[in-house]
Parts: C-alpha cells; structure tokens; sequence
C-alpha cells in the first residue's frame, strides 16, 4: 500500500538465482535465471527534517559519509531523485535485507530495486520497467562495472528468463512444479578467482576450456526444454552435468563440491554451484516438497550456514 508523501513508503525486492549457465553466459552461452522468494529487501523511505540518512546493517549515518563499497546505493538514491525532481534532503531511508551478501544471490539489485521503487511510491509516482532498468543498471554497475542486468530481470519477473548476452531475456513457460532447494556454504563468493581460472585455461588449454563452454549452452539448452516439458529427471541430468563442467573450469571448490555430493546422495535428482563460485550457494533439485524439505534438513546438518526451499511452479 502507498501511503501519502510525508508519511512512509515501502518498496520490495527479491533476490535471485542463476539456475544453469553461469560464467559460460560471459562468452555469448545462454543462461536461465528465476526470482528467488524466500529472501528479500525492503527499503522504507520517511520524512526527515533536513538531509538524507541511511539506515541498514552495512552503514548507519548521512548519505554523505557513506564508504567506498556502498556508493551505488548513493547513486542510485541521487539519480532517482533527480529523476523524480525532487531535492536530495529530508529524507530517512532503511534498508531492511534476508539476502546475504557475496552469495550470488542478487544482494545488489535487490537493494536498487527496492530503493528505486520505495522512492517512487513516496513521491506518489508509478515506476515503469525501463525506468527502473534504468536506474537499477546505474547502481549495478558499481558494484559489478559492466553489469549484464540479469540479476535484475530476474528478480522482478515471475516466470523464469532465458538469458543470452546482446540479446536480452525471455520468459520460459513451465510444463510441470520443480522442487529447489538452496544451500549457503557460509563463505562469500570469490567471482573474481573463478574468472580468473577461467581465463587462465583458455589460455593454457583455449580447445579444451572451449569445448566445456560450449557443452555448457548445450546444458543450459537442455535445462529449457526440461522447464517446458516439465521433466525433472532431465533438469537434475542438467544440473549436474554442468557442475562437472563448472568444476573443470576451476570455479567450484571443496566446500561447494562436498554439499553438492551430499545433495545427491541425500536424494536430489541434481545438484550443482549457483552464482560466481568459489563460495556462495548450492542448488539442489529434489523430486517432491517432503523431499526438498529433507534436503534441506540434511544439508544443514552436512554443514551449509542456512538452507531454504521452494516450488516453481506456473502461476
């Protein structure tokens, strides 16, 4: 609900997961990604006497003063302002997040999006979706430099996204109910060191670490025609197939590869990294809801800091 300016309002976020082809979507693979709803941002925006001030669990003080890391927080709250006409003071902004940060679970965009949206909502305004592209993508690319704007797609779309570099998103239509389940390992990702492993392989071995980027967008390409059919058992075929690739690649690790086992033998018809790697979270598919919620039992006691699951299913 909006309330009037002057009062509060609230804009929503949720985070967001890369189901198959990650770091291959780099080198013009395709990739799907989804909304992930069980983690959100919410920022509340209310009137203040003078001057912006921020309220979350990475900074609390003036806009002004905020450090280095954040300062695509700032931009975005000044250019939407600016967008909106509005001067930048008398504003309290908090940010309230379930989303952990380094996880590759979309902490960046989510935020944007909910600061661009609360903002709009208290100015009594509606945000169209190229708007937000917009401002969202000015954010991201702070804290990603070129940001392909997948992570915020995916987060504000209710089907999930067929994604290829150049050529934007579509939706996928789902045949059948999927049964996720996502596991955080409890260390932030290292995106940078498994990009870095990757260069260095098409480097030293450019046929090989080729031919596993391409094996990737055949996987993802199988993944698709498993949502359109609804077909499970070829999903988790998917899913694992391209952790093996991943991990050739150098960008899974121990900690990742030790919940993704236990993920299989636990039942799950597929497992495999989700996001930059070396770090981050696991995502299991498992054949029903009891099941999932096993999983995700078993993975917490096999060592992952939080688990989650959830259906995708067609609205």
């Amino acid at each position: 609900m909006i309330k009037l300016r002057g009062e509060k309002a609230v804009g929503h976020s949720t985070g967001k997961l890369i189901l198959v082809g990650e770091h291959s979507v780099v080198y013009h693979q395709p990739a799907i990604a989804l909304s992930f709803p069980l983690v959100e941002v919410k920022a509340i925006v209310e009137k203040a006497p003078d001057g912006i001030s921020l309220d979350s669990s990475y900074y609390v003080g003036p806009l002004n003063n905020v450090p280095e890391k954040l300062q695509g927080i700032v931009a975005c709250i000044e250019e939407t302002l600016k967008h909106l006409n509005q001067p930048a003071t008398g504003l309290r902004i908090k940010l309230d997040s379930t989303i952990p940060l380094g996880r590759g679970l979309g902490s960046s965009a989510a935020i944007a999006i909910a600061l661009v949206k609360s903002l709009f909502n208290y100015f009594l305004r509606q945000v169209s979706k190229q708007e937000l592209m917009d401002l969202v993508h000015l954010a991201e690319t702070y804290a990603h430099g070129n940001p392909s704007g997948i992570d915020m797609e995916a987060a504000i779309s209710d089907q999930p996204l067929w994604f290829e570099k150049d050529k934007g998103t579509k939706p996928l239509e789902l045949g059948g109910a999927f049964h996720l389940v996502v596991a955080d390992t409890g260390r932030i990702g290292d995106t940078h060191a498994a990009v870095a492993s990757i260069k260095a392989k098409f480097k030293s071995q450019p046929q090989v670490t080729q031919t596993s980027i391409n094996r990737l967008g055949e996987i993802t390409l199988k993944a698709g025609q498993a949502l359109s059919s609804g077909d499970s058992e070829l999903l988790g075929e998917s899913l694992n197939s391209a952790q093996m690739e991943l991990d050739s690649l150098g960008v899974s690790d121990q900690g990742i590869n030790q919940l993704v086992e236990t993920a299989r033998k636990l039942g799950a018809l597929g497992a495999k990294l989700t996001g930059g790697g070396r770090g981050g979270c696991v995502l299991a598919l498992a054949k029903n809801g009891a099941d999932a919620a096993l999983l995700a039992n078993g993975l917490k006691d096999a060592g992952a800091h939080q688990t989650w699951f959830f259906t995708l299913e067609k609205n």
